[in-house]
C-alpha cells in the first residue's frame, strides 16, 4: 500500500522533485592558471582567461550533471613574454592551428560537504584525454555559483614534449570557475 502510494505521488507531483539548475560561466571572473617547474625547481606559470561555458547541476540526480569549458588559446600569458610566445607555438599549444582547448565533463560524482569529482574529456590540440578533476561548489542551489577544480596532466600526452630534459612533465592545473543562473523557463 505504501508503495503504491509513492508511486503515485512521484506520478502526480513531479514538481515536487528538484530539477537541474543551469549556470552560464562569467567569462570575466573566471581564469585557469597552469604551473609546472622547469630548470631544477623554478616554478613556472601561464593563465588563460576569456573562458566560455556551462554548467548543469541537479542535486537529486547526478546523471544530470554537466560541466561544458571552452578555452581560448590566444588569452594565454605567462609569467614572462617570451614564454608567452613559446607556449602559443608550434613548440607547444599551437594557438593559431588549434585555437581552443575544450573540457566536457561525463560524469560529476557529489563526494560529500560540497565537494566533487568530475571525469571529463579534456582535448587539447584536437588530442582527447580523460581527466579527473576534483572540485568544490560553494552554495550548489544558489542562483550564481563558484567552482574550484584543480586537476594534473602530462603534457607529452597532448604531444607537447619540447624541452623535456628541462621542463617537468606533469602540469598542475587550477580552475576557478564563476556562473551565474539561467532563468527557469
Amino acid at each position: 500500500m505504501l508503495r503504491r502510494l509513492v508511486i503515485l505521488l512521484i506520478l502526480v507531483c513531479p514538481w515536487a522533485f528538484a530539477a537541474p539548475k543551469s549556470y552560464i560561466i562569467d567569462t570575466d571572473n573566471t581564469a585557469i592558471r597552469l604551473s609546472w617547474h622547469a630548470f631544477g625547481g623554478i616554478l613556472s606559470w601561464a593563465t588563460f582567461s576569456g573562458i566560455t561555458g556551462a554548467v548543469t547541476l541537479n542535486p537529486d540526480n547526478d546523471v544530470d550533471d554537466h560541466i561544458h569549458v571552452t578555452i581560448p588559446v590566444a588569452t594565454l600569458v605567462a609569467s614572462n613574454k617570451l614564454l608567452t610566445w613559446q607556449l602559443k607555438s608550434d613548440m607547444f599549444f599551437e594557438s593559431e592551428r588549434y585555437p581552443t582547448i575544450e573540457f566536457i565533463s561525463s560524469r560529476v560524482v557529489d563526494v560529500g560537504s560540497g565537494r566533487f569529482r568530475v571525469f571529463g574529456t579534456l582535448t587539447v590540440r584536437n588530442i582527447a584525454r580523460p581527466v579527473i578533476l576534483e572540485a568544490t561548489v560553494k552554495d550548489p542551489h544558489a542562483q550564481a555559483i563558484t567552482l574550484d577544480a584543480t586537476t594534473a596532466i602530462s603534457r607529452a600526452a597532448y604531444g607537447m614534449d619540447k624541452f623535456a630534459l628541462v621542463v617537468d612533465d606533469r602540469i598542475a592545473i587550477a580552475i576557478a570557475i564563476q556562473a551565474h543562473g539561467v532563468p527557469s523557463s
